[in-house]
């Protein structure tokens, strides 16, 4: 695959891809393990979609993840007129934009605080939040589970883990949304969004060293190792990542793995008839239309074959993790979706050292969350057809605009 064809030649990552995810992912996946494409501001971009080959991938060094080259990279790669849009600094210094020994330093420090006992201390207010949350579907003829369920406890949850003030919460679901969508046009409304979450992070911060409480933001703040901390824009960075993938992530976990419950009825009714099936169901909602399109940009700084494919030194790759765990060389017909099927290995919290920091939490969530929907609305249904959702643009995200559902199921 020769990086001199034109970019006209090359596949466009736009909404239209992304309307048509799977499919468009099978056809490349069943040709060639690295698709070179192209992004909608014109970037080009090698796409890893192989499962052996992501895995790998995640795993290797030559992929660089450091934020001040991956600009560099970017930036020499970008049509001259393109919008070259940037999260302000004070943002990207968190474990997603470092390699090694930076990363290293920093994850150890991030999880003396983010603990498993402190996650799992988390389990019954989860489930009282979820409940309330339910209560406020019951007698409804219909609701948007987004907005009842799968936005509102996410965000509680990570707000109160951090000790955030949650009545922001819409906030942070406008500038995450601003963030993320790649189909707003209006790049000062991302850098505005980025801003105006920088500058609420270094008030909280403030505050908090100020006003010290049992919670994740004052652990971060306290977290020592060999006399090393956090350093103020780690600091900001890291309350960023937490408070944007603890929420975003799961938002679409719960939506996406829904509705696919709600299209594979035969599965609903196993898991409304056997609720311990729930643990199985995350993991296959997870492999079948995970939450994260593909991982975080990384950059090769040197030559690297993959799968017989060469990819330059200095080039742009995303690793395709939802492409990968849809692939039939490791998880036999993957496009049906089978709560009882073994699906551990599936790369939708990433591998390696990037391993995603709160994959229990969303796994806790997301199971609360599904037990209590299926025991509390057993006749749950999509209001409308359930073939023609939308959803959002995003070159990370994967996630619906809106599921519309009848609690009753009429």
């Amino acid at each position: 695959m020769s990086t001199t064809e034109s970019l006209a030649e090359l596949p466009v990552f736009d909404a239209e891809f992304v309307r048509d995810l799977h499919a468009r992912f099978e056809h490349i996946r069943a040709t060639t393990p690295v698709q070179r494409m192209v992004t909608q501001q014109g970037l080009p971009i090698w796409v890893i979609v192989r499962y052996e080959e992501a895995r790998a991938a995640l795993a290797d060094p030559r992929f660089s993840k450091e934020t001040t080259r991956t600009r560099e990279v970017i930036n020499a790669k970008l049509p001259p007129d393109s919008d070259r849009r940037e999260l302000v600094s004070e943002l990207a210094e968190h474990l997603l934009n470092m390699d090694p020994p930076d990363h290293t330093r920093l994850r150890k420090l991030v999880v003396k605080a983010f603990t498993a006992r402190r996650v799992e201390s988390m389990r019954p207010r989860v489930a009282r939040l979820t409940d309330e949350l339910l209560d406020g579907m019951a007698g409804k003829s219909e609701v948007d589970l987004l907005d009842a369920l799968a936005f509102p406890l996410p965000i509680r949850v990570i707000s109160e883990l951090l000790g955030v003030d949650e009545t922001r919460r819409d906030e942070f679901r406008t500038w995450t949304n601003r963030l993320l969508d790649a189909s707003d046009a209006d790049s000062g409304a991302a850098q505005a969004a980025a801003g105006a979450m920088a500058q609420y992070l270094v008030e909280l911060i403030e505050t908090k060293r100020r006003e010290p409480a049992d919670d994740l933001l004052t652990a971060l703040i306290e977290a020592t190792e060999d006399e090393d901390r956090l350093s103020e824009a780690e600091l900001i960075s890291m309350v960023f990542l937490l408070l944007v993938a603890g929420h975003e992530t799961t938002v679409n976990l719960i939506g996406n793995g829904v509705l696919a419950l709600l299209r594979n009825p035969d599965q609903w009714a196993a898991l409304r008839a056997n609720p311990e099936l729930v643990t199985g169901a995350v993991e296959e909602m997870l492999r079948f239309d995970g939450p994260v399109i593909h991982g975080t940009f990384r950059h090769t700084v040197e030559p690297v074959e993959v799968g017989g494919v060469l990819i330059p030194a200095g080039e742009m790759v995303w690793v395709g993790l939802t492409a990968a765990n849809n692939d039939p060389e490791r998880f036999p017909e993957p496009d049906r979706f089978d709560i009882s099927r073994d699906a551990h290995g599936h790369l939708a919290f990433g591998h390696g050292i990037h391993f995603c920091l709160g994959a229990q939490l969303a796994r806790l969530e997301a199971q609360i969350a599904l037990r209590h929907l299926v025991e509390r609305f057993p006749n749950l249904s999509g209001s409308g057809a359930l073939d023609d959702v939308q959803w959002r643009f995003s070159t990370l995200i994967h996630g619906l605009r809106e599921l519309p559902v009848r609690p009753a199921g009429n």
